[in-house]
């Protein structure tokens, strides 16, 4: 991996841009929140609740951003920033961190569980760390929880992939194809032997030694989410569902858990990093069956 320095402007920018994004999404739902159906989804529209909190022996820490709504029975969108020094163990999983075990980190990452099983659940985060190196990394996947959706050729899984492909193909025509099949591998439960959904792109300690253009390909993929996940909600939100498919999408939401639980890096490394609790595990959903 390339070595380039990276200069606390670019840090605070990178920064910067995750906080934002993160204002900008959660706007989003908040809007998908008021367009809701009150024949469908009964309640209030719900609101983001903003929660800061502090890694204790960090400078830094985050701010998580809860919904519980009508039409997204959980939400959370959050970021994080801080400046501390890995552990040996942990800096020699780091690229340059055994060097210069000292490292700079910024990220967002959400994961949204609608209530309607028409509507499919998302994961979406990217994130900056600088150590003796710098990279970027992340991505975007979508969930479908019934069988008819999770087709590859199935309506929003073409739009969301399509999306994905575009946000690419504007930086290097060879990144989609190469973070697709990352992706793919990576969201994959071994012990069913079955993918968590229909993929997305993943992409992990990106450094082409050209740091704007690394942040400028980060940034895009998440205009990319903020473009086509409110698109998919708008066009199954209004969709009436049956007590067969809530049961379908309980029990889907089962593999969701079992994968974060047993595979997933990001909850790893936010719990051995002592980050905080309840945005790590936002992911888990409210209701859920193992039947």
């Amino acid at each position: 991996m390339p070595i380039a320095p990276v200069t606390e402007q670019r840090r605070q920018a990178a920064k910067a841009w995750f906080e934002s994004l993160r204002d900008r999404i959660c706007a989003a739902l908040e809007q998908l929140e008021d367009e809701a159906d009150p024949a469908l989804y009964e309640g209030q529209p719900g609101r983001f609740d903003y929660r800061p909190w502090s890694r204790e022996g960090t400078a830094g820490g985050g701010l998580g951003g809860h919904l519980t709504g009508r039409l997204f029975e959980k939400a959370g969108v959050h970021t994080s920033s801080a400046t501390g020094r890995f552990s040996s163990e942990m800096a020699k999983t780091m690229p340059g961190a055994e060097a210069d075990p000292d490292y700079v980190s910024s990220s967002i990452s959400l994961i949204i569980h609608p209530r309607s099983p028409r509507v499919p659940t998302v994961h979406m985060n990217t994130r900056f760390l600088s150590t003796g190196e710098y990279w970027f990394g992340g991505g975007a996947d979508l969930t479908p929880l019934l069988d008819e959706q999770r087709r590859p050729d199935a309506p929003d899984a073409v739009a969301f992939h399509a999306a994905m492909r575009r946000a690419c193909d504007d930086h290097d025509p060879g990144f989609y194809d190469r973070f697709k099949a990352w992706c793919d591998e990576y969201f994959f439960l071994p012990h069913r032997n079955e993918p968590r959904g229909i993929g997305g792109i993943f992409y992990d300690r990106h450094n082409t030694g050209d740091f704007d253009a690394d942040f400028a390909f980060t940034r895009a993929v998440g205009e990319a989410f903020l473009d086509i996940y409110p698109n998919i909600v708008r066009g199954r939100m209004a969709e009436p569902w049956t007590e067969a498919e809530r049961e379908e999408q309980l029990v889907r939401r089962g593999r969701y858990v079992e994968f974060n639980l047993l595979y997933d890096r990001g909850t790893m490394f936010g719990l051995k990093m002592g980050g905080n609790i309840e945005t790590i595990l936002s992911s888990m959903p409210p209701m859920v069956r193992w039947p």
